[in-house]
């Protein structure tokens, strides 16, 4: 009689899956993952902080252009009243007036300023008027752009300003910082008032004590120059993308620790699994695994393995096998016949 192996095989254990969770967190790992993310919010804090004091100083700048550039011009020594003085800061972008001669011995350009896309150079002037109270004053004048010549390093001509007393109209602009990159003979880097006397061909010594902190971008001549450099371009008035950029930081700031909450809630919080979810996940001890294993386990998600057609056959040969056994051990019938 062959043995049935369901009979045989020793009861599985318990269901483990092919992946095993991994461990959970200790709270080491937990507080290291928690101080990474306040820092990286931090650091995206301090952007988004950055980023807004940029746009509250562009906004300023913006309200600056549009309260002055607008405004009616004003006589120079009404904002510049005396050799010495340095341009207000609210009088920034405000056109003024003032009569006097232009030095065009002395004309120096400013290098690697580009006005709409084309590089060039600013061609500045240094201009002879006169303060409040009649005294000597020179002011540095921007008066318009040029194109690069054939070997870049200059421009292929420089116009000339008018000869004579000139009446100029200005937008005043403060100097810029002074500038330390060596230049050609003749140019300059910065619109530093200092700087621009000192690379004229007669150099600054016969501007002492005459200077101002300031200069001017030129509006109008009159009269005019028979030919006149490129005008320069209005102020631009544009916001820019800083306060898209600040409240972007502060998206990211919030999701490093959004982030943070959610993975910890995610990993501690209980799992709760039916004897539904387990047969619906195709989980649980098999009878007929047939490993012989104590403890055998089941892949999840794997087809049983099923062994129908071998029990069926053993099935059928056990029954075939026993009435040759009872007929044997049933004794014989005498032969009357041979009595």
């Amino acid at each position: 009689m062959t043995a049935d192996p369901a009979s045989t095989r020793p009861a599985t254990g318990p269901v483990v899956p092919d992946d095993a969770s991994a461990p959970p967190r200790t709270r080491r790992q937990w507080i290291t993952l928690g101080l990474g993310a306040v820092l990286l919010a931090a650091l995206c804090v301090l952007a988004a902080v950055w980023q807004w004091h940029r746009y509250t100083w562009r906004e300023a700048q913006i309200d600056l252009v549009e309260s002055n550039y607008a405004a009616e011009p004003v006589a120079l020594d009404d904002l510049l009243p005396e050799p010495g003085a340095v341009l207000p800061a609210d009088d920034e972008w405000r056109p003024a007036v003032a009569t006097g001669t232009y030095r065009p011995q002395d004309t120096v350009l400013l290098r690697n300023r580009p006005v709409g896309g084309q590089p060039g150079f600013h061609v500045l002037v240094p201009f002879e008027t006169t303060g409040a109270d009649g005294q000597p004053m020179v002011i540095v004048v921007d008066r318009g752009f040029v194109p690069l010549g054939e070997d870049a390093s200059s421009p292929s001509s420089v116009p000339d300003p008018p000869t004579g007393e000139v009446e100029v109209t200005m937008t005043m602009r403060p100097d810029e910082p002074s500038s330390s990159r060596g230049t050609p003979a003749g140019q300059v880097q910065a619109i530093h008032t200092d700087q621009v006397l000192a690379a004229g061909a007669d150099g600054a010594a016969w501007a002492d004590g005459a200077t101002v902190g300031g200069y001017g971008q030129l509006r109008t001549e009159d009269p005019a120059a028979a030919v006149t450099p490129g005008a320069l371009p209005e102020p631009d008035t544009d916001p820019g993308s800083h306060l898209s950029y600040t409240v972007q930081w502060c998206i990211f700031a919030l999701g490093a620790l959004g982030g943070y909450v959610v993975l910890w809630r995610r990993e501690t919080r209980p799992v709760h699994v039916t004897a539904g979810d387990l047969l619906a996940a195709g989980e649980g001890p098999d009878p007929l695994d047939g490993t012989g294993r104590p403890g055998a386990a089941v892949r999840p998600q794997r087809p049983r393995r099923q062994r129908v057609d071998e029990d069926f056959e053993d099935a059928l040969l056990d029954a075939a096998e026993r009435p040759r056994a009872g007929a044997a051990d049933r004794p014989q019938a005498s032969d009357t016949s041979s009595a």
